[in-house]
């Protein structure tokens, strides 16, 4: 009995039990996060890697603000978009149909459907042409995979069972922090250039700036996570925080504020990287013209190596998995609230036929767009401008229900997340009017 002991002892200190050890406290750490790792890890999917790709090549280190500027604005946006769902138990376009006129959700929710679909049309030929970029060959037989994979598992996988693993999917963004390794880096240029760029301001490129925000904070993350908060606590049979006992329901809040801060730290690391490795290799060498992530992966391999083309390009792949189902499942969201449809990833197909139709519909639209006369990179880019214009009434309605206590009770967004919400807001709208002014002028 004592040697059994001392022989477990053993086993507990050597190398493989801590290793195993350490794992668990890994998955277990992970296996708390929830929608707004997902929700962050989704926001750089292969369009937001072009708009990132693109602000660095054409502006180099001087577009290095604009991330660091989204990100607790994007914390709030997000933050409060997830204490909508969870304090109510409704996604977005549910609760904003309690306040506005049906016609001007509706009207929103079309604006989302177009946005979206371009922007998955956009990311099945991103991860298409990735593909073809590591085997040599086979960018239509990639890009219809990506495709029937994200539908089958949306439409016959419920999503408790894969949502674990789009959690570890997330890892595949780690590949843009590992390129800068390869290349070399003045750090202190880096650092003046965050807090003084040097660029003039143009129509060029504030539509740049405008894509950046429009894909960081773009209008399908905030109905993605406000309805995948109600999908949890649907799943795990929780009421809504309204009737919660309120010693829970801070504790929720705040699981949703850690998991929120994360995800978007995540995505802002990210796309801090994948501007900064654009801009010292392509800017750097001339490249200041990049039409999409593919291309960046591609132009990189002269200039940084075998290693970081093949990292770029691996991350394409899998950030095109993780946020076509995002894209397509927010826009089904959405669709489902305006009519009053069953919804939710949960429920087999028989029982929520309208929602995994808009699913269906948006992927092979997707894919019309891709096989047509459409330049889908341009669709690319001007889907991110689009988000960013569109965002604004969005996030305007969003910061208005948050404030209000008829549809919150006593959860009410608090005064950072309603600051830097509307702060979002009006830099958002004053960009969009900015940008459309120096067009005209």
């Amino acid at each position: 009995m004592g040697n059994g002991g001392e022989v477990e002892h053993k086993s507990n200190g050597s190398p493989t039990a801590a290793a195993t050890h350490a794992k668990r406290k890994i998955q277990l750490a992970v296996g708390r996060l929830g929608p707004g790792l997902i929700t962050g890890a989704a926001d750089d999917d292969p369009s937001g890697i072009a708009t990132y790709s693109q602000a660095g090549a054409q502006f180099g280190l001087n577009m290095l603000w604009s991330v660091v500027l989204a990100y607790p604005l994007m914390v709030a946006v997000q933050a409060t978009s997830a204490r909508i769902g969870r304090v109510t138990g409704k996604g977005v376009t549910a609760n904003l149909r309690d306040i506005f006129p049906t016609s001007v959700v509706g009207a929103l929710v079309v604006a989302l459907f177009v946005a979206n679909t371009v922007n998955i049309g956009a990311d099945l030929a991103a991860v298409g042409a990735a593909g073809e970029l590591l085997v040599g060959k086979g960018q239509i037989v990639f890009t219809l995979g990506a495709a029937a994979i994200s539908v089958l598992l949306q439409l016959f996988v419920p999503y408790h069972l894969y949502v674990r693993y789009l959690k570890w999917l997330t890892f595949s963004l780690l590949t843009y922090v590992a390129v800068v390794f390869s290349v070399h880096i003045d750090w202190s240029e880096v650092a003046t250039r965050v807090v003084l760029p040097n660029s003039p301001i143009s129509s060029d490129w504030l539509t740049v700036v405008i894509a950046v925000f429009g894909t960081t904070i773009s209008p399908y993350l905030m109905y993605w996570q406000s309805s995948e908060e109600v999908e949890d606590m649907e799943l795990k049979d929780r009421p809504e925080l309204r009737k919660a006992d309120p010693n829970a329901a801070e504790r929720e809040l705040t699981r949703i504020n850690i998991d929120t801060l994360i995800g978007m730290g995540v995505s802002d690391i990210i796309s801090f990287f994948i501007i900064l490795t654009t801009a010292v290799t392509l800017h750097q060498s001339g490249h200041t013209d990049i039409q999409s992530s593919a291309e960046a992966a591609q132009a990189l391999r002269p200039i940084a190596g075998q290693f970081a083309f093949l990292l770029f390009s691996l991350g394409i792949i899998g950030t095109g998995f993780l946020s076509i189902p995002t894209l397509a499942g927010s826009t089904a969201y959405a669709a489902a609230e305006l009519m009053n449809w069953k919804e939710g990833l949960e429920k087999p197909v028989p029982e929520a036929k309208g929602f995994y139709a808009v699913i269906v519909i948006s992927m092979v639209i997707a894919l019309g767009i891709i096989f047509s006369p459409l330049d889908p990179i341009k669709a690319l880019f001007w889907s991110a401008v689009l988000n960013g214009v569109i965002s604004v009434p969005i996030l305007g309605a969003i910061m208005v229900l948050a404030s209000r206590r008829d549809e919150m009770g006593q959860f009410i967004a608090p005064p950072w997340q309603r600051l830097l919400g509307w702060t979002a807001t009006v830099v958002m709208g004053a960009g969009a009017i900015g940008m459309i002014v120096l067009a005209v002028a």
